[in-house]
């Protein structure tokens, strides 16, 4: 895990002092709101329906205990007791008093953390797969490049005011956990012909009003390249980029509009002049990075834990729970845990300052001192001994975190929709609880297998409904709230933008066109299909008849 070195600690402190003189300037009427706006944007303070709200970053999701602690402590003396992880494997915090925020900034700076970059037209955090490490199916651990990445982007004096918000995301294993191919820039790492590692660089994804899977500018990038390729890429964007509509402001704009050859060619252009000057990475500093990174100390284990072995097979429950939420080990012996946080009928990534305590009490037990936020607002253990499962099982049962759903119809990104988005047509939360009850029967859910459900609660997309199997996107119909429904989406290496099938559905009868629309897949599957495998088979017909035909009518 990375550790801040003396540049990080004074950058962050010297950043916590500037904003607490601007808040005092704000409190004392000096600045106004306008004024204050970009200031509070550029510390991850954002002003929503009720209250503010305070984005703190995570790293391409790495967390210790230590650090997870300070977050339960946050949640309880500054917010109403939790936390929300969201989508870009971060911590927001819903109800923070605007006079308090330098000091939940200066409690974060004492475990490393900080909320820079967690907004505005910057480079917003750079996410990763939250198995990084540890992947049976990896090539090499991706947070190594993304941590890269985030000290070469962190306050960029070129890249501060950019045309719009920029995401960057980095995947190590040809499964794809950190859809990078929705991000402005992707990065996979790849190996070529010769077995050289590298990168396959992605650009122009996105989601929001205009979803678009990013396409490739470059097949091969090697290492020692990467920082002077982005920073040829993020060139040609600042340079070009529209900023008379935000609307048209991201790159994936750009590069609709000009075509991936053109800016392939322009970028191609701007590289070969910085290539090989100061931002070509030595071997030295990438060796210094990956030692933050190296594995633990792992115990000499069998492949598989015998006592498990026979804990599983006596006790269903806990089968289920390994089914869903345990993931294979590169490491022999070991096992990759995934916490659900979305037990039946919670909003969706809340998570309660003691369950952080307990998460951080167990990671510090179970996982090495280390835990991971996932993109889909899930946590993960990834250095659990197998012979340790049974016994992590039951504790986390007690805390609540043990819903055998990773992956399931009830494992539901949300986004907090207009309980508090002022920018929310529709609200998100309460839909997700009704889905989340609705299906609560685990046996039920376990034969209905992978099936990937995202709600927004505006056209932004936060709850990344585009990419959502079964995706609702909330609409205002003359003040009452709707919700559009897509199918077909898949955010990983099969990337897909999910289709709207007909006309919106009210807020009564959303869950149960939701239902008829798995009872359909479950009807017509076959033999080891999910509900995307039969979705892109059949296509769309029998599902909209069902809707729009048999049962319901469109809404007026």
């Amino acid at each position: 895990m990375y550790r801040y070195d003396e540049f990080d600690h004074a950058l962050v402190q010297d950043r916590v002092a500037q904003y607490r003189d601007q808040v005092a300037r704000r409190i004392s009427g000096e600045l106004s709101e306008e004024q204050f706006r970009p200031l509070r944007l550029m510390n991850g303070l954002y002003l929503q329906l009720h209250a503010y709200m305070l984005r703190v970053a995570i790293p391409y999701g790495t967390l210790s205990s230590k650090q997870l602690r300070k977050l339960a402590h946050i949640a309880r003396t500054y917010d109403k007791g939790y936390g929300h992880w969201t989508t870009r494997q971060n911590i927001q915090f819903n109800w923070p008093k605007l006079d308090e925020t330098p000091d939940i900034l200066a409690e974060l700076a004492e475990v490393e953390m900080h909320a820079i970059q967690t907004s505005g037209n910057t480079i917003r955090n750079v996410t990763a797969d939250a198995y990084g490490g540890v992947a049976a199916d990896e090539i090499e651990d991706p947070r190594i490049w993304a941590e890269i990445i985030r000290q070469w982007s962190t306050l960029h004096p070129e890249f501060s005011f950019l045309p719009r918000k920029f995401k960057i995301a980095v995947t190590g294993a040809p499964h794809d956990r950190a859809a990078v191919r929705f991000h402005d820039i992707g990065v996979i790492v790849k190996r070529n012909w010769d077995g050289e590692i590298g990168f396959e660089v992605l650009v122009g994804g996105g989601l929001g009003r205009t979803p678009m899977i990013a396409k490739t500018i470059r097949q091969f990038l090697p290492k020692q390249h990467l920082l002077s390729y982005l920073e040829a890429i993020l060139r040609v964007y600042n340079l070009i980029g529209r900023r008379d509509n935000k609307y048209k402001a991201r790159i994936k704009i750009m590069v609709h509009e000009l075509g991936i050859d053109e800016v392939g060619e322009m970028v191609e252009d701007e590289w070969e002049r910085i290539k090989t000057g100061e931002l070509e990475l030595p071997a030295d500093e990438i060796a210094r990075i990956r030692a933050y990174f190296a594995p633990p100390e792992y115990e000499a284990l069998p492949a598989e834990d015998p006592g498990f072995a026979a804990k599983r097979f006596e006790d269903r429950a806990c089968a289920q729970w390994v089914r869903s939420n345990v993931n294979h080990h590169k490491q022999p012996g070991y096992a990759i845990v995934d916490l659900s946080v979305k037990p039946e009928g919670q909003p969706p990534g809340d998570v309660t300052d003691a369950q952080m305590d307990a998460v951080a009490d167990l990671a510090e037990a179970y996982s090495m001192d280390e835990l991971r936020v996932t993109h889909e607002q899930n946590l993960v253990f990834p250095y659990v001994k197998q012979s340790d499962l049974y016994e992590l099982w039951r504790k986390l049962i007690e805390q609540g975190l043990a819903t055998a759903n990773v992956g399931l119809v009830s494992d539901i990104i949300a986004c907090p929709g207009l309980d508090y988005c002022a920018l929310a047509n529709a609200r998100s939360i309460p839909v997700a609880q009704r889905i989340s009850k609705r299906f609560a029967d685990l046996d039920r859910q376990h034969d209905i297998g992978e099936l990937r459900m995202k709600i927004s609660g505006c056209i932004n997309a936060c709850g990344h409904h585009h990419v959502g199997h079964i995706g609702l996107l909330g609409v205002d119909r003359r003040g009452e709230e709707y919700y559009q429904i897509t199918l077909g989406g898949a955010p990983g290496e099969d990337a897909s933008v999910g289709k709207i099938i007909g006309p919106a559905f009210s807020s009564g009868d959303v869950v149960d066109a939701v239902e008829e629309l798995v009872n359909v897949y479950v009807e017509k599957r076959r033999e080891g299909e999910r509900f995307l495998d039969t979705y892109r088979r059949i296509g769309e017909e029998p599902f909209k008849t069902r809707l729009y035909e048999e049962r319901f009518h469109a809404a007026a």
